[in-house]
């Protein structure tokens, strides 16, 4: 055996041992790392981070003009004040993540380049054993935690959701999915085509249409966008006042998110209203002329699908100034110069971008296995949308569609805090979300009802997903507004906590 092979099985024969194991450093990761460190003292973690450096998506998406579609002042954690505008860049958010993590000490608890490949529980021993692989030496590392904290998000990050065309190999030009962004792009002058419509579009386009020769989005339907200024006055004017910023930011966010309560359950109960509002903000950038009908009427009503705010209608101006422009068709086929449409029309150019979305990814494509049997998450079913039955001592942090991702994260840190505080008290070592025997037999679900919720990368993997029931704690409700004043009350000896 070479020393090599020597050194790398001693490594992996090495088990480090802590309380709790953070998946992920982005958002949620931190702000989990953040309250275990207030909420349980004493408390060992680490953090497992498969990237070079903390930030999560943030970290990923490198496109130009990549930021937030969610104010800061909510997406941003309820513990740090957010100062600046409330649509933030990236830059700034990672700026921001890096002051928490510096501010508190969290770093020396951060394990950067370690992406998990097995997660094993034990029933025996009462511990979950991670293997995980050094990607900046290759090494295998080992760790046992009594809990697990998942936070690794919801997407794959190593690549993109682009659709198979006939023709692409002919194209050429380049194609480019933007959450792979490539440094050495130069689209200076180049004519260039954005396939989809979503958040990413619409804040790709502004950032590059002046350079280009021209940006054309295509779009195989219409998307609903929320227009406004990148400003909160009432933040401004009590700056002004000298009030203190941890006081703006509480104001501020309560201030929105009650904006955004009104607003989305406005959807559901005028949702034709809102429709003609959300159109209205469109037609103030483009013009009475614009036709709204072909590319800015959606077929869905509100809501259904994430409603991207654009800024100062930056991406509305830049199609108004002549630099962008839309077009709502099929594709037939990629062609050498460019993309055939169903209509017949021809798009040239020089560069496509497919911002078409994202991998659905369950658990952060870590092989599960529960006393050596694989687990399979669509098997079980899930408690509040962060732990699964059967499966012990684990959670996980998936957001919100209609509200601010970090609103949940901080919601579920709190009932992860509480409850690993619950099981020592009760000296306790084990707890598995089961269902009630009058629950037994209810009607399983899909993870979410498309006609509430239906973007494309949770429908091309709602086969991932655990099940749903029929009754509140087995959803996960995308409801912020309910789940802030339900989640502390949750009865932690009620049946479906299962100890031992």
């Amino acid at each position: 055996m070479t020393e090599t092979a020597m050194l790398a099985e001693a490594a992996a024969q090495h088990v480090e041992h802590f309380d709790v194991v953070i998946v992920g450093a982005g958002i949620s990761g931190a702000g989990g790392a953040y309250h275990l460190t207030k909420q349980c003292p004493g408390t060992s973690f680490v953090v497992l981070e498969a990237q070079e450096s903390f930030g999560g998506t943030w970290l990923t998406h490198r496109y130009p003009g990549t930021r937030s579609d969610s104010d800061l002042y909510t997406f941003g954690y309820r513990f740090k004040p957010w100062t600046s505008a409330p649509i933030a860049t990236r830059a700034e958010i990672l700026d921001y993540m890096g002051e928490v993590i510096a501010e508190n000490g969290l770093d020396r608890h951060i394990r950067y380049q370690h992406r998990i490949s097995t997660a094993h529980w034990s029933r025996g021993d009462k511990l979950w054993t991670l293997e995980a692989i050094r990607t900046d030496t290759g090494e295998t590392v080992r760790f046992t935690a009594n809990f697990l904290w998942m936070c690794q998000g919801y997407y794959r990050h190593s690549e993109g959701y682009t659709p198979h065309w006939s023709g692409m190999k002919d194209f050429k030009g380049r194609i480019v999915h933007p959450q792979k962004w490539p440094e050495d792009l130069d689209y200076a002058g180049k004519r260039v085509v954005v396939i989809g419509s979503g958040a990413t579009a619409a804040t790709l386009i502004p950032a590059i249409a002046a350079e280009c020769s021209h940006v054309t989005m295509l779009q195989r339907s219409p998307t609903f966008f929320r227009t406004g200024r990148n400003a909160i006055p009432l933040a401004d004017e009590l700056r002004e006042l000298g009030i203190e910023e941890a006081w703006i930011h509480e104001i501020v966010r309560r201030k929105i998110l009650r904006e955004q309560s009104v607003f989305t359950r406005r959807s559901f109960t005028e949702p034709e209203v809102v429709k003609q509002e959300l159109l209205a903000g469109v037609r103030a950038h483009l013009g009475p002329d614009y036709d709204l009908a072909t590319h800015f009427t959606p077929r869905y009503r509100p809501w259904r699908q994430r409603i991207a705010f654009v800024p100062d209608g930056d991406f509305l101006e830049a199609i108004s100034a002549g630099q962008a422009s839309v077009v709502t068709d099929e594709i037939e086929s990629f062609t050498e110069t460019g993309i055939l449409l169903r209509s017949g029309r021809a798009l040239e150019a020089d560069i496509v971008i497919t911002a078409t979305g994202f991998n659905l990814n369950v658990l952060g494509d870590i092989d599960f296995s529960i006393d050596g049997k694989p687990l399979a998450f669509s098997d079980t079913v899930t408690y509040r949308g962060m732990m699964f039955t059967g499966v012990p001592n684990m959670a996980w942090v998936f957001g919100y569609f209609r509200a601010s991702w970090t609103l949940r994260a901080d919601l579920v840190a709190d009932f992860v805090c509480r409850l690993l505080n619950h099981m020592k008290e009760k000296g306790v070592r084990q707890v598995t979300p089961t269902l009630r025997p009058k629950g037994a037999d209810m009607p399983l679900l899909d993870w979410i009802d498309p006609e509430n919720f239906n973007p494309g990368y949770v429908m091309r993997g709602m086969h991932l997903l655990p099940k749903r029931g029929d009754k509140p704690e087995w959803q996960h409700t995308q409801d912020y507004w309910t789940e802030k004043d339900e989640f502390p009350a949750i009865d932690l000896d009620d049946a479906a906590f299962v100890y031992g």
